[in-house]
């Protein structure tokens, strides 16, 4: 297990389209997607929001060019560039809550940096290897992520060399004493709670190296902090197996895991508190800007 700093990444060549593309992430348009997603939406106990909430996705995902559908009997939103790629990065974010919660960071934050990355990829190139998936009832033991990857993927005829998973990305803090260590882990993190968390295991390890290398390059001031844990040692650890990454490493595909440390650092997780104004949307921008360099760059190899 061993933690890695994007101060000590060498950059990558910065490009100056990326660069400019990267202008185009707003935080007020990231606000105004917080804001609208922030309504209980469980897959169960508000089974109308939720469906309200798919079809607005598709709505998105429609409008800047994507071919999409929806997925299972658990209603993931698949959002693909037209013609279908062979081969894609995938960006995942689920998009339901835990009931009677608005979900504003818990997930709608990674909601909204999945669609601003979307918008920019389209931007870039519309046809660009980079499909979206929003996921349904992670909530309920990874329900819609387990199901798209054994079903979806197997039948697509759509290689996934990568998936980003977002997870709660929009909480931020520079008070002392505003960031805990994950429960069980061996290490040892600032207690500040500004940067970004990456977590990988030994099939991601080099996308995490990749992407530090874009905040290089794109977003020198960044604080950005990765944990690779290595030898299937996630296995021991139940804290890093909570999200929608894990369907895919369980499935032996690389996966990397975007998260501000839900509630080691958001006292709001989980509850009717966790909403739009809560959040930091300074920092979520910096989190969107350098998942697009990172998504745009690896999909021009792929």
């Amino acid at each position: 297990m061993k933690l890695v700093h994007s101060n000590d990444a060498h950059a990558a060549k910065r490009d100056d389209k990326i660069a400019s593309l990267l202008g185009t992430i707003r935080e007020e348009q990231l606000r105004q997607w917080v804001e609208r997603i922030s309504v209980p939406r469980h897959f169960v106990a508000e089974a109308e929001q939720n469906r309200v909430t798919a079809k607005w996705l598709e709505g998105l995902f429609h409008d800047w060019g994507y071919r999409t559908e929806r997925q299972g009997s658990h209603a993931n939103i698949v959002a693909l560039p037209d013609p279908k790629p062979a081969r894609a990065i995938l960006v995942g974010a689920h998009y339901d809550t835990v009931p009677e919660s608005p979900g504003a960071d818990d997930n709608g934050s990674a909601v909204a940096a999945m669609l601003s990355c979307a918008a920019a990829c389209a931007l870039w190139r519309p046809t660009l290897p980079v499909m979206f998936v929003a996921f349904n009832r992670e909530e309920e033991h990874l329900t819609g992520s387990t199901d798209f990857v054994s079903s979806w993927l197997k039948q697509s005829g759509v290689q996934v060399d990568c998936a980003h998973v977002l997870e709660m990305v929009g909480f931020a803090s520079d008070e002392p004493g505003s960031q805990k260590t994950p429960t069980g882990l061996p290490i040892q993190i600032p207690d500040r709670a500004n940067f970004l968390g990456l977590l990988a295991n030994g099939d991601s390890s080099a996308t995490m190296d990749f992407a530090m290398t874009q905040t290089r390059a794109y977003l020198p001031d960044f604080p950005v902090i990765g944990l690779k844990v290595a030898l299937g040692l996630e296995k021991f650890f139940p804290v890093l197996a909570r999200s929608d990454h894990v369907p895919f490493w369980k499935a032996g595909l690389p996966s990397l895991m975007w998260t501000d440390t839900s509630e080691f650092r958001n006292p709001n997780y989980h509850t009717h508190r966790d909403l739009p104004e809560t959040l930091n949307y300074s920092f979520l921008a910096q989190v969107t800007r350098l998942l697009t360099a990172t998504v745009i760059a690896q999909a021009r190899v792929t």
